[in-house]
């Protein structure tokens, strides 16, 4: 009856950004990872977009925080209220019954971390919460075969993950992730910007860069963009015109060690599954997944296919609405993981 009677939810509780699926509703909520926080009363004075709107940009009195850091929560209190705040928003009509709550964590976390993210949701009003390891989330959520007996590859680059697994018959063969995604892509771009030019930039411009001119692989078409900062020399604004050859020079080693872990997962693959991949090949999915080229250079360091994702921002989110719609299939699917 709880069941029926409640709006239950899966949450990706991302680095960036957290994505909400209502049962039978699809993605209803799709905002940023911050939070602002009056300084002195520590009051959270907006979530999600508004929040974002001002990052870099607070008088001193405001704060804003991204509480997640490498997908996993640096900040137990503001998570709390973040999710809070977005549970309050999806659940509105039925908030006389908690929620049962799907959440999707990084596979490499610990149990300590595991425990922060159920004890945050279960104080941010669940009736009950359920783990789902990122991978297998976009995994379902892409629509791979999960349930047979034939290997599925997925990588999914998230803000701060990436995580790759090789999935045969409902369970994860093989797992790997490091804490490397797009804000330390975001981060490189910085680190350029103001070796190459003096300029330093904020996180919002870094993001912009990213998606307008970063790449992975040489495009067909270079593109270029016009960037504002301030001069770090002479402290005062400065307007500088960059090429996505030079954003993909400074996005090179970041992009490396995503091939690295590429790489070490097809070697740890038992020799059947290597097969399966050959025509199979691997699936991209979040928000790393668009940066242009990407495909191009695992295929190439791989010599295998790479397809990347119809929608890879949803796919996780995607993948928690779709075990809760199948519960059974959740059990099954995940009985081997710590949940």
């Amino acid at each position: 009856m709880l069941g029926i009677l409640s709006n239950d939810i899966g949450i990706d509780l991302g680095t960036a950004n957290t994505l909400v699926f209502a049962k039978d509703k699809g993605i209803v909520l799709r905002e940023p990872s911050v939070v602002a926080i009056y300084t002195a009363t520590k009051k959270v004075c907006a979530v999600g977009i508004e929040a974002k709107k001002m990052l870099g940009r607070t008088p001193g009195n405001i704060t804003a925080i991204r509480p997640m850091k490498e997908g996993v929560i640096a900040d137990f209190e503001i998570t709390e209220a973040m999710l809070r705040y977005f549970i309050t928003k999806v659940n509105r009509a039925k908030t006389f019954i908690a929620p049962r709550i799907v959440v999707a964590v990084p596979s490499g976390i610990t149990e300590v971390e595991r425990r922060a993210v159920k004890d945050s949701a279960i104080r941010a009003g669940a009736r009950d919460v359920v783990l789902l390891e990122e991978p297998m989330a976009a995994a379902i959520g892409v629509g791979l075969p999960i349930d047979e007996p034939a290997a599925n590859m997925i990588i999914d680059i998230g803000g701060g993950t990436t995580e790759v697994a090789i999935i045969s018959l409902a369970g994860v063969v093989f797992t790997k992730s490091i804490r490397t995604g797009g804000d330390e892509i975001d981060n490189a771009i910085i680190t350029y910007m103001k070796r190459a030019y003096n300029l330093m930039i904020g996180e919002r411009t870094a993001e912009e860069i990213k998606i307008r001119v970063g790449s992975a692989f040489p495009l067909e078409q270079e593109r270029t963009l016009e960037v504002r900062g301030r001069d770090s020399v002479a402290g005062l604004p400065k307007t500088i015109k960059i090429s996505s050859q030079e954003i993909r020079e400074a996005l090179a080693d970041t992009m490396q060690s995503i091939v690295d872990l590429v790489r070490s997962a097809l070697e740890r693959c038992p020799p059947e599954l290597s097969a399966d991949l050959v025509d199979r090949g691997m699936v991209l999915a979040g928000g790393g997944a668009m940066i242009a080229g990407l495909d191009q250079l695992l295929s190439d360091a791989t010599g295998l296919p790479v397809i990347v994702a119809d929608d890879p921002l949803s796919a996780v989110a995607n993948g928690t609405g779709m075990v809760l719609q199948e519960l059974k299939f959740l059990m099954e699917t995940i009985s081997g993981s710590k949940g």
